[in-house]
């Protein structure tokens, strides 16, 4: 035998080998994905009554359930359409194996399949899809091999779990969910029919697409069990005649975009695979007053744009720069049930909400006062209301002054604190911080927590610092709570797949007595009733809020609450170009909050609607008030406020200074 022949019979031998080696090298490591089997999971997030707000995953949507957790109709379909014979074999099934080989064979091609569950399991997770005899003779192998490693019951929620149901469904939890919006349990014989249909052609077969040819494939699965004997003739009739509903939805069903981004901003840190953990996040969102908030947001800009074209003074830049912000909150859990971050998130995904650092303007006032109320002074107290000059030195190191004056140029001379705030007097703020000491006022503002970019001069009170409407709602939790300032908080809870739950506590910082805080909320609610702020009072509804209008219109605010709701409001255009000059804090954003508190009081009409009310003389009489199931209740002395020093004051028809 010569040397050739020799090379030639020793590759005849050492190729198969060689291959077969290769094939037992990588034997267990492709076995043990689906032995040891931990595919990704769509992570759910929720809102504050259960409800679904997203799915967040990143290539493949998947819900998993346990074996113990599938119906036994749902396994009994599968097995008489696919695999009668699945619970006698070991992974293949030689009689099927045998037909298919001639077949294949008469073809000259892979044309037979004879695939069992435990094969088709196989090619789906760990093989290519490709018609050739390398790929069947793995799939084979590997099929033996899963049988000696996972019981039946393991196989099958294996494949339940893995399999792809169309529509971008992996899993039979996920497609129930999807095209039926059931769990599994609820299922219908002929739902369940119609997902076991899709193995064989998930695309072709997809009710979303191709209704009728998915329905006749369901029937005759369901035939198959009549023949089988797993059902009789009755449930056989019952079931071919129905025609369940099926939904097409996306698949994310992201119905709150501006709040899974910010879930995924504050707990991606925490949880890396957030997309594909398979969560259940739990936040402190209200659905239902979401949908109020977005409907808010929009309306008030669509009056902002209608005014505009009115007056002749729409332009381009308005029609795409102008956005607002809407965020609700109850400041006493400092639970957010609202946040809009714009009026539409497919224009812009920039949550105006959380990131857009604008000055406050008036909205800032309050806390100036608040200082100033425990100075000592009282909402009586007279502040000059008169026109002065300030002298600064300038970056240049020279002198330079600066005139502030209201909104329209006119003074009232001497004026309450009361009507200061409630009117939105500039130099009356100004005159009162400056005979205090600016120094004093910086301190008190530190005590609230307000420690952050203060200007070092006066125009900080005329609200120059920059805040999100997030920031300014936290800060005014201090006058909605009653003197406790809470951090505002999206996300109660996270479970793993696992069961484990980590819990998301709040913070709180008592910064003022409630005593001292009355008194604030007694002059904010004068801003609602009569001041800047009318464009938001609600009928029926006692509300405290204060506007906020900065140079040139560039903002417009209000922010306001009821006794258990807190609610702040901007507007402005994203480049910071001015709005109209009527586009103030009252007409633009005030109107807004009226809106949406209106919605809220509707969908829970036994909202708290009124302030509990102080002692009205030192004799310990009590005054009703009403709590939040709208039972008539009365305040004890020991949980009553004094009564703040209440002077009269005078509606006025004048334009409101801001």
């Amino acid at each position: 035998m010569n040397k050739k022949l020799w090379i030639t019979l020793g590759l005849i031998i050492a190729l198969p080998l060689g291959y077969l080696g290769y094939v037992i090298y990588n034997f267990e490591y492709e076995t043990q994905r689906l032995i040891d089997y931990k595919p990704h999971l769509t992570t759910e997030v929720y809102d504050r009554n259960g409800d679904k707000i997203a799915n967040l995953f990143n290539n493949e949507h998947r819900y998993y359930v346990s074996f113990e957790n599938i119906p036994p109709r749902l396994v009994e379909a599968l097995v008489a359409i696919e695999d009668t014979d699945f619970f006698e074999h070991h992974g293949v099934n030689p009689d099927a194996i045998f037909r298919a080989i001639i077949k294949d064979v008469s073809a000259g091609k892979l044309k037979e399949g004879a695939s069992t569950i435990t094969q088709q399991l196989v090619k789906n997770a760990l093989l290519t899809r490709d018609k050739k005899f390398s790929r069947k003779f793995k799939e084979l192998l590997y099929a033996i091999r899963i049988e000696q490693q996972l019981s039946k019951e393991q196989i099958l929620e294996r494949y339940f779990n893995e399999i792809y149901l169309g529509h971008g469904y992996y899993g039979i939890k996920t497609a129930a969910d999807g095209y039926f919006h059931k769990p599994l349990k609820e299922l219908t014989l002929k739902e369940m029919a119609m997902l076991v249909a899709l193995p064989k052609g998930p695309n072709f077969y997809a009710p979303t697409k191709n209704y009728e040819l998915n329905i006749g494939r369901a029937n005759r699965i369901i035939a198959r069990m009549l023949q089988l004997g797993w059902i009789d003739q009755a449930t056989y009739d019952k079931a071919t005649q129905e025609r369940p509903y099926v939904f097409n939805d996306t698949l994310t069903r992201n119905s709150g975009p501006y709040i899974i981004d910010e879930v995924m901003r504050q707990l991606g840190d925490a949880f890396p695979d957030i997309r594909s953990g398979g969560y259940k996040i739990y936040t402190t969102i209200d659905m239902k007053l979401q949908e109020a908030g977005y409907k808010a947001l929009l309306a008030g800009r669509n009056d902002i744009l209608s005014r505009a074209e009115e007056s002749g003074a729409l332009d381009e830049n308005m029609k795409t720069q102008l956005n607002g912000g809407l965020m609700s909150m109850d400041p006493y859990s400092g639970e957010i049930l609202a946040m809009v971050g714009g009026y539409d998130y497919a224009v812009s995904p920039y949550n105006r909400v959380t990131q857009a650092k604008r000055q406050p303007g008036s909205a800032f006032k309050p806390f100036i006062y608040q200082v100033a109320l425990d100075n000592g002074m009282s909402p009586a107290t007279l502040v000059p209301d008169v026109a002065r000059i300030y002298t600064y030195k300038g970056d240049d190191g020279e002198e330079k002054a600066w005139k502030p004056r209201n909104y329209k140029n006119e003074y009232k001379g001497m004026v309450t604190i009361r009507d200061a705030l409630t009117y939105s007097r500039n130099l009356a703020t100004i005159n009162m911080v400056s005979d205090m000491g600016f120094r004093k006022v910086v301190n008190g503002l530190h005590q609230f927590g307000i420690v952050e970019d203060l200007p070092e001069n006066l125009s900080l009170v005329l609200g120059t610092i920059s805040l999100t409407p997030h920031d300014l709602a936290k800060y005014y939790t201090m006058f909605a709570g009653a003197g406790v300032q809470t951090n505002p908080i999206l996300i109660r809870r996270v479970i793993t797949p696992k069961g484990e739950t980590f819990q998301y506590e709040n913070t709180h910082r008592q910064v003022d007595s409630r005593e001292q805080i009355y008194k604030m909320t007694s002059i904010l609610q004068d801003v609602v009733a009569f001041g800047t702020g009318t464009e938001a009072r609600v009928y029926g509804v006692e509300i405290a809020g204060k506007t906020g209008t900065t140079n040139k219109n560039i903002d417009a605010w209000f922010i306001g609450y009821s006794p258990t709701i807190e609610t702040v409001v901007w507007y402005g255009n994203d480049n910071n170009t001015p709005m109209r000059k009527n586009e103030t804090g009252g007409r633009a954003a005030g109107s807004v909050f009226r809106y949406f508190m209106e919605d809220v009081f509707r969908i829970y009409p036994k909202t708290k609607r009124y302030f509990d009310r102080p002692l009205s003389s030192p004799t310990g009489n009590r005054l009703n008030s009403v709590d939040s199931e709208g039972n008539e209740t009365q305040t004890s002395p020991e949980e009553a406020t004094p009564n703040p020093a209440i002077e009269s004051v005078v509606p006025t028809t004048e334009a409101p200074t801001l």
